[in-house]
This record gives structure tokens, C-alpha cells and sequence, in this order.
């Protein structure tokens, strides 16, 4: 075996021999390699932490004596920022101007286009999908956009992947905006074995930003090789378009070193050498990649801020000025003017373009928003605490029994008030940053005109908190102050309005917003916690990345605001309160609260309690008219803030009550409506948790959001409470379950009743299936007060409560089958709990009583439930009973029996005969009456029969008569003789004899 291998090796090396001679005899024509044809690089670093430097052709082959390999510097080494490591000299050397470096460090922030190393994978969150459905998201990508970089805006998972070696440990941290909680965006590192990181919470899940605000992100990184993820989903539940996460200035830090800096990129330069990083080109300014200065617009070009080119000025139109008001004058004038959009773009001196209009006519200020007054240079100036005015007055003093009614009330627009600021602000550049984004019109204050169509224009309120007065003490609900507004949207594109708040340093949160044209509405949103709070309207025309002001006609109105309750507030009014009782010195000058509960007497002032099951709505408590009953089926708690049903209920129907216990059905239920599947496929259910009664009136259902409550610094993550609240879960393969968009259905119980409509809430019992039981469904009415963009009155619900006895004591929740989301039109909600908790309690009359039979001189009874059983607990049967009683021998019976039944025939017999006797009687008297002196037999045409007699003696028998026969015969002629002879001497007697017997 060793001969043959030895025979094949042989040949090999002679080949190599001769092919390594031949290379040789080349090399020794070519020419000597220099700089620009080679590049240096190290090797891995080995396990001392050293590795060698080595020179790598660029093209093999093409020339000769390329230097040896070195010795490199240590693993560890890196060059400061602005620096970068000469690999012929392995020296760090400064930048060039143009150009910039990090040192140690990679930052991405031009994103034209993905940078190489990047990579965007779109997947779907359910893995188990099939692959025809997995094709929906093969177009889902992340989008460069010039200046940052935008995710997806369906619900397809896309990820942006990007592969980093760090020779130590590290970081990476980025930019980026995340408005949208329908998006779930996540940041994670795997190793290279795609094992993930160990991260906390904090770092994976990305907290919440608002509107137009970006926020840092940052997390260590190992030595190694590190994986980052970006991943976003889109949650696309209700139909409202998402809004998408936008990245930009991504920086890692750790590598070891950069043999070679970064070319500013088109419309930055940087000016010296060394620099760490480029500044943008001034506007009117331009330059190219790597640019060391900017260089100025031609003559009739214009250039934004960081711009690469400059692009040619247009006529001057409409779209390039904009409306204003000017204050008011020291003669209470005002007029219109106009003004071009700055900076300005346009050229107004040339054919074809539009002019500046003139200055409208002068014309009389509007008056000064209610709680101010007009000063003597015909600006409105607040009223001093302790005064009021309607704004066209002077402020006057409260009369005595009177305290001011503080708050913000603005209707008139001539100037912007001073605790309200306008601002312009766009995600991709700096060019509104200085324009206001709102302009007072008179009436109305209204949108700016922006720089460009994806602007955010917007305008804020500050409030320093709330203050209860004395004369609402006496209502202890968790309202402490209301806004409402009056606006309108007018809209040719996709234009979107914001109302949010900023509150106690969280984040700025969406309270409500409205797509398209809207018509003149208002709006109003409850204050529940007392603390300083900015709200803020934000106005979009377009939420797509457009350099341009297509839409400048697009706009909103604010027509009024007001806000109640305001600390430090002004008063356009006053309002009765509570005095200090007689028996003070200081009685009937100054405003004393009210215990929770009590309402002001009209009369006295003074401080009275509501009466029982009333409480204390709307928003006042003078007289007792603000003490309000409760609803059907409810009862007030102590403070008389609230009406709640103690989960008991009689109802009164043909003369009996029934009475229910359904203390069974007071815990929280959860109820899961779905799975429903968006367009693309995506899963969710719909949560209710529902607590039919309440902790006395205290709301114990809670809907929490779990997408981003994990990120929140301050430890208070986003929920709801109410009677009813509604969640939507979304099952995925990286999180156990997602729960968001969490809504609170019913703030307030109203009643329960039998009957179907109460407060304008239909229970509409159409919807379920029909009652066969006799016993009437209870229905559980609920209103949230908060208003929505498509319930203006807010939310309602109701619960059917109805008894079934084949269901648990707990019961079956439902909803309606034509309307599987639990509601038809979205702000009515329905729900059906069978229960037989819901049964009334068992009376006498759901039960009879049944009689044994006499056995031993013992009757035993029992009593038995009326089928079907239709009740539960309440009145027990009755324990088996038993009593003596008296036995009778069956032959007893019998010959009572037999006895009774003689009677009766003997006595009918004597009847019969009777009555026989007596028509004997009357032919008897017949044939007296017709009788003759000769004792003869009348004609047979002088004695008729009387209706109804029968002709018995007028019968001749064919036969020979019979022995009772001839009897009678006998008898009859023998009669008829003695009545003839007594005829003849007693004529008169015999009438009267026939009368008698008539």
C-alpha cells in the first residue's frame, strides 16, 4: 500500500516544482509593486491579543515585491475622534477637511438609500402561517427617506439587521420617533450563534415618544460579534392608518479601529481638519459630497437647509402668503394683513405672479375673552383675584355669597393669550422650525401655512393644575377641572388632527384625533387627576415624507376653548356658595365647603345633605335640584358621589314580588369575542372584563396595555378602569400576548330595570335570543362620559341578565351573534349573562304540597318544586310531614256503597209512580166532568185531550185483554157510575171539584 502512495505523490510534487519555477521566472519580469497597488490589513488577533499587518494586491499577478508582513498594533488600539489609523505608518492621522471619523466608532446617518451591511427581512407574527399568506409581506421593507429612515406601516414584522465585530465592549445608540402604540418596536443583539443577548425590559421595548419628538435610545454591547435587530409590527385593528417609526443617527461604538474617514455627505461640509462629524449648508447654500464649504444659490435659485442643490424660484401664487390680524391698536382697531411665507421661495416680480394683497379696512377689535378686561391702551389685561367680567365690562367684586368662577374661556382670537405658544416642527429637516403653525383669525384661531405639507403644525395650552371651589366641595368624583373645544377640519388630502396632553412629566399621550373633513364640533375630555398639564393640538395635512405645499388650503378652526376649575384661573362669573353658620362673627361674609354629599340650601346658604339614594351630578350644588335620584335597581353610597346596585333587585309583576340575589355574579368576569383576522391575517380577540356591580360604585374592571408599561420610568403603565372596560389581544411567537388599545365602556351605572330603554340607552333584546323562561330579564344599564370622534355622547352598555337554571351560579357570558364585536354601531355595547344566580329567590308559590294515602292510620306529606324550577336559595321546602288519620274497611265501603246507590233508585221509583198517580187523578176528574144522568158514556167528540195526555183509554186491544185489564175496566165503569149519580145533584160541586183538581 505505501508503494502506490508513494508513486502518486511523485508526480504531484514535480508538478508543484516545476509550476513554482515557472512563477518565479515570471516574477522575476515583473515590475516592483508601489503604494497604489496594494492596501495594508490585519490579521485575527491571536490569544495574546497581537496580531500582524499584511499587504494584499490588488490585482494578483500585477506586480512584484509586495512588503512584508509586520507586526501590527495591539487588538485593543483605536485612533480618537477625527482621527483615523494610517495603516503604512499605523499612525492616527486627522481627517481631511470634508470628511469626518469617530474613531473607534461607525455612525449611519444618510439614508438615501440602506447603507451597505443592512439588511430589511420582512416575516409575519404568526410563524404557523402557510406560505401562500406569508407572500403578503414580501413587499414590507424599511424606506430610506433621505435624512431618516421609516419602518413598515402594515402589520407584517419587518426587521433591519445589521452585523458589527467589537474588538471591546461597546454600545450602540440611535434616534428615532415611535408615536404609535398600534406599533409594537422592539430592539435586541444576538451573538453569533443567533442566541439572544440578555437584556432587560428597558432595553428591548422602546418607549413611547409624541408627536414630532425624538427620543435616544442606548444599550451596552459585548466584545464580539454582535447582531442588532430593529423590529417593528404593525397592529392594524380598526382601520386607521399607522404611523410609522422612524430611525435616523445610529451610532456603534467599540470597533478597534477606522483606517479611513467619512465623506460628508451632500448638503454638509466640514471645514477643518479633523473633524468628528459635518455641519449642514446654510439655506441658499448648496454643496456635494465630501465638501470642505458651501457654495451660494445662483441668482433666482433657492436652497433649504443641508440641501445638495438649489432648485429655480417659481411665480409667486396664493399658496406663498398667508391671513393675519393685527393687534389691536391704542383706538381699539384692527385690520388685515397678509404676509408672504418665509422664507420665501418665490418671485413676485416677474409676469404671472401673484401680487401681496393690500391691507384690509380697519375695523373694531373683537372684546376681550370672558375673566378679562380692556385696558386703557386697548389691550385685555386679566381681572384681580376675587373678580369677574364677561370681557366687556370691568371686573367687579363677587357679591357676598358669591365666589369667582375660575377658569379659561377663550372665544375671541386677536391675540395669541399668553399661555398658549404655536410652533412649527417637521421629522426630516429644520425649515419651520421658526414659522408659527397657528394664526389668530378674529373668530377663530387656524392652522399655519408650514413650510411644507408634512409639517406639524401646532399649538399648545398650559394649565398649573386644578382647584376644586368651595362651592363643588361637596361632590367628591374624581373630576377635577374639563376642557372643551369647538373645531373644524377642512381637508382635500389625508390631513389628520391631534389633541393630546402632556401631563406631570410623562410623555405626551393621543387623548383623541380625527381623519379628513370634519364639520363644526366639540369636543370635551375630563380632568381625573389634579396636576399641571399641556394640551396640545397638533395639525397635519399629510403624513406623507412630500418636500412640497400641495394642500396649503387644508387647515383647521378652533372656534373656542375653555377650561374649568383652573388654578390661578380667571372668572367670567360668579357662583352662590356656602356661608359660615349665624352663630360666627364672620357670618354671611365669607364661602365655607361643604362636606362631601351636601348640596346649598337656596334660602339659607347654607350647607344641607342630599337626601337618601340621590347624589350629586352635573357640576354644581346650589339647591337641592343638584341632588339627582338614583336610577332603577340603584342606591347612593355615603358621600351621595355615586349611585351603585348592591347586586340585589325586586321586581313586582300579577300581584307577587320577585326578589334576586346576584351577589354570585359581582366578581370581575372576562369575556373573549373572536379571533377576528385583519386584511392580511393578522389575529386578535377582542377582552371585556366586566364587573356587573362594582365595588359600591367603585369601578373594578381594568384593561392595561402591556406594550409599553415595561419602558415606563415612571412605573405607571397605561390602563383604564370602569364597569366594563374592552382590551384587544394580539396572540404572537415573540411576546406570550400583546394587549392594547384599552377603552373603558361604562364610568357610570345607571340603573337596572326589567324594562328595555332607560336614560335613552335601548337595551334592543332582539339582538338575543328569546326569553322562554317566565321570568323577566334584568337589564344593567352603563355610560362613559368620555365623547369619541364617533360617539359624541360617549359610550353605553348594557347587561341582560336572565335565569337560566341549566347554566352555573356564575354563569355564561354572550354577545349578541349579529354583532360579534359585543356592539352594532360601535357605541352601544351588548351583552347577555345567563346565570342561575340570576333566578329569584324561592317563595311559597314555587312550590306544592302532595298528600300520601292513609296507611296504618298515618298520611304522610310532602312538598315538591313547581317544574320547571325557576328559582334559587331563598324559602327551603318544607321538611316531610305526617299526621293520623282514620282507616275504613273496604266491605264498609261497599255496603255504603251499595246503600247510597238503593237510595237513590228507591227514590226515583217514587217519583215515577207519583207522578203516574196523579195523571190517573186528572182522568179521573175528566170522565166525572163528562159524565151524564142516564150513566152513559159521553160522544166521543165532547171530552178532547189535554196537550201532552196520553190516549191510553181510547186504545182497543185486538187481542183479549189481559187480567190488569179487565181490572181497570171494572173499576172505570164502576167510577163512572157514582160520578154520574153525584152529577146529577151536585152540579156546581163538581166544578169546583175540577178546579181543585185542575
Amino acid at each position: 500500500m505505501r508503494e502506490p502512495a508513494l508513486a502518486s505523490w511523485f508526480p504531484r510534487c514535480l508538478f508543484f516544482i516545476i509550476a513554482a519555477h515557472c512563477w518565479l521566472s515570471a516574477a522575476t519580469e515583473l515590475r516592483p509593486c508601489d503604494e497604489t497597488d496594494y492596501y495594508y490589513q490585519y490579521t485575527e488577533c491571536d490569544s495574546t491579543g497581537s496580531r500582524w499587518r499584511v499587504s494584499i494586491p490588488l490585482s494578483p499577478g500585477s506586480c512584484s515585491d509586495l512588503p512584508p508582513p509586520s507586526r501590527g498594533t495591539d487588538c485593543s488600539f483605536s485612533c480618537p475622534a477625527g482621527k483615523f489609523l494610517e495603516m503604512s505608518t499605523q499612525q492616527c492621522t486627522p481627517c481631511a477637511a470634508g470628511s469626518y471619523s469617530l474613531g473607534s466608532g461607525l455612525r449611519f446617518d444618510q439614508w438615501d438609500a440602506i447603507p451597505a451591511g443592512f439588511t430589511s427581512l420582512a416575516s409575519y407574527m404568526d410563524s404557523g402561517m402557510s406560505g401562500e399568506d406569508s407572500q403578503a409581506c414580501s413587499s414590507s421593507s424599511w424606506m430610506p427617506q433621505g435624512v431618516y429612515l421609516e419602518s413598515n406601516r402594515d402589520e407584517c414584522t419587518v426587521s433591519l439587521v445589521y452585523a458589527v465585530h467589537l474588538e471591546k465592549q461597546g454600545s450602540v445608540s440611535f434616534t428615532y420617533q415611535y408615536p404609535d402604540n398600534n406599533i409594537f418596536f422592539e430592539f435586541y443583539v444576538q451573538n453569533e450563534q443567533c442566541q439572544e443577548m440578555v437584556q432587560t425590559d428597558d432595553q428591548k421595548w422602546i418607549k413611547i415618544t409624541s408627536n414630532g419628538e425624538w427620543g435616544t435610545h442606548t444599550v451596552n454591547l459585548k466584545s464580539g460579534m454582535n447582531i442588532l435587530y430593529w423590529r417593528t409590527t404593525g397592529i392594524l385593528v380598526g382601520g386607521k392608518m399607522l404611523k410609522p417609526v422612524l430611525l435616523r443617527n445610529i451610532q456603534i461604538e467599540g470597533i478597534a479601529y477606522t483606517s479611513e474617514c467619512f465623506p460628508c455627505r451632500p448638503g454638509w461640509f466640514s471645514a477643518t481638519p479633523g473633524s468628528s462629524s459635518c455641519q449642514p449648508c446654510s439655506r441658499n447654500t448648496f454643496s456635494i459630497k465630501g465638501a470642505s464649504s458651501c457654495t451660494a444659490c445662483p441668482q433666482n435659485y433657492y436652497s433649504h437647509e443641508g440641501w445638495a442643490e438649489c432648485k429655480l424660484r417659481l411665480p409667486c401664487s396664493e399658496k406663498d402668503y398667508f391671513q393675519i390680524h393685527t393687534a389691536c391698536d391704542s383706538e381699539g382697531k384692527t385690520q388685515v394683513m397678509y404676509r408672504w411665507v418665509e422664507p420665501k421661495i418665490c418671485m413676485e416680480n416677474i409676469t404671472g405672479a401673484a401680487e401681496l394683497p393690500q391691507m384690509g379696512q380697519r375695523e373694531p377689535c373683537p372684546p376681550c375673552n370672558p375673566g378679562y378686561y380692556n385696558g386703557n391702551d386697548s389691550t385685555c389685561l386679566p381681572c384681580p383675584p376675587g373678580t369677574h367680567s364677561d370681557g366687556t365690562t370691568v371686573c367687579a367684586e363677587c357679591p357676598a355669597g358669591t365666589e369667582p368662577v375660575l377658569g379659561y374661556e377663550y372665544k375671541w382670537w386677536n391675540v395669541l393669550p399668553a399661555n398658549m405658544k404655536t410652533s412649527c416642527f417637521n421629522v426630516g429637516n429644520t425649515k419651520c422650525d421658526n414659522m408659527n403653525g397657528w394664526e389668530v383669525a378674529g373668530d377663530h384661531i387656524r392652522s399655519g401655512a408650514g413650510s411644507s405639507d408634512n409639517d406639524y403644525l401646532i399649538l399648545s395650552l398650559h394649565v398649573p393644575g386644578f382647584k376644586v371651589p368651595a362651592s363643588l366641595s361637596g361632590m367628591s368624583s374624581s373630576e377635577f377641572g374639563q376642557i372643551a373645544f369647538v373645531f373644524e377640519t377642512i381637508c382635500s388630502a389625508d390631513c389628520e388632527l391631534y389633541f393630546m396632553m402632556y401631563m406631570n412629566g410623562r410623555s405626551t399621550t393621543v387623548v383623541e384625533s380625527w381623519n379628513s373633513s370634519q364639520g363644526k364640533q366639540s369636543y370635551t375630555h375630563s380632568m381625573s387627576r389634579n396636576t399641571s398639564v399641556t394640551f396640545t393640538w397638533a395639525f397635519q395635512r399629510t403624513n406623507h415624507a412630500l418636500n412640497a405645499r400641495r394642500y396649503v388650503g387644508d387647515m383647521v378652526k378652533l372656534y373656542s376653548i375653555s377650561v374649568t376649575n383652573v388654578l390661578d384661573g380667571v372668572a367670567s362669573a360668579c357662583r352662590a356658595c356656602a356661608l359660615i353658620s349665624q352663630n360666627s362673627r364672620w357670618a354671611g361674609s365669607f364661602c365655607v365647603p361643604c362636606p362631601a354629599g351636601f348640596y346649598i340650601d337656596r334660602d339659607t346658604n347654607r350647607c344641607q345633605e342630599c337626601p337618601p339614594n340621590t347624589h350629586l351630578a352635573g357640576r354644581h350644588t346650589y339647591g337641592q335640584d343638584a341632588c339627582v335620584p338614583c336610577g332603577p335597581g340603584s342606591i347612593s353610597n355615603k358621600e351621595h358621589s355615586r349611585c351603585y346596585s348592591n347586586c340585589s333587585f325586586s321586581h313586582t309583576e300579577n300581584n307577587r314580588t320577585l326578589t334576586f340575589d346576584l351577589s354570585a355574579l359581582s366578581n370581575m368576569s372576562l369575556l373573549a369575542v373572536g379571533p377576528s383576522f385583519t386584511s392580511k391575517g393578522t389575529k386578535y380577540l377582542h377582552i371585556f372584563n366586566i364587573s356587573l356591580c362594582g365595588h359600591e360604585g367603585k369601578r373594578a374592571a381594568v384593561c392595561t396595555d402591556n406594550v409599553t408599561d415595561v419602558s415606563s420610568k415612571d412605573g405607571q403603565s397605561d390602563s383604564v378602569d370602569g364597569f366594563i372596560c374592552q382590551s384587544t389581544i394580539i396572540p404572537t411567537s415573540f411576546r406570550t400576548v400583546i394587549s392594547s388599545q384599552s377603552v373603558s365602556l361604562a364610568d357610570i351605572f345607571l340603573g337596572a330595570t326589567v324594562d328595555v330603554i332607560l336614560d335613552g340607552v335601548n337595551a334592543k333584546p332582539e339582538l338575543f335570543p328569546e326569553n322562554s323562561k317566565n321570568i323577566p330579564d334584568i337589564n344593567f344599564f352603563y355610560r362613559s362620559t368620555q365623547a369619541t370622534a364617533s360617539c359624541d355622547q360617549g359610550r353605553s352598555s348594557v347587561i341582560a341578565v336572565r335565569c337560566n337554571p341549566e347554566k352555573s351560579e356564575h354563569g355564561e357570558l354572550s354577545v349578541p351573534s349579529s354583532c360579534p364585536a359585543g356592539t352594532c354601531d360601535g357605541c352601544v355595547f351588548h351583552f347577555l349573562w345567563e346565570s342561575a344566580s340570576a333566578c329569584p329567590r324561592c317563595t311559597e308559590d314555587d312550590y306544592h304540597k302532595i298528600e300520601g294515602a292513609c296507611k296504618g292510620g298515618i298520611q304522610e306529606t310532602l312538598y315538591v318544586w313547581n317544574e320547571p324550577k325557576l328559582c334559587i336559595k331563598g324559602a327551603p321546602l318544607p321538611p316531610r310531614s305526617s299526621s293520623p288519620c282514620e282507616v275504613i274497611t273496604l266491605w264498609l265501603k261497599v255496603g255504603v256503597g251499595g246503600g247510597t246507590f238503593g237510595a237513590v233508585l228507591l227514590i226515583s221509583l217514587t217519583c215515577y209512580f207519583w207522578k203516574k198517580n196523579k195523571r190517573l187523578e186528572y182522568k179521573y176528574s175528566r170522565l166525572v166532568m163528562s159524565a151524564n144522568k142516564e150513566c152513559e158514556l159521553p160522544a166521543a167528540d165532547s171530552c178532547a185531550l189535554a196537550e201532552g195526555e196520553e190516549p191510553e183509554d181510547d186504545v182497543v186491544y185486538a187481542q183479549k185483554p189481559s187480567l190488569l185489564g179487565k181490572l181497570r175496566a171494572i173499576a172505570n165503569k164502576q167510577e163512572e157510575c157514582e160520578i154520574k149519580l153525584q152529577l146529577n145533584t151536585l152540579g156546581t160541586t163538581l166544578e169546583l171539584l175540577y178546579s181543585s183538581v185542575c
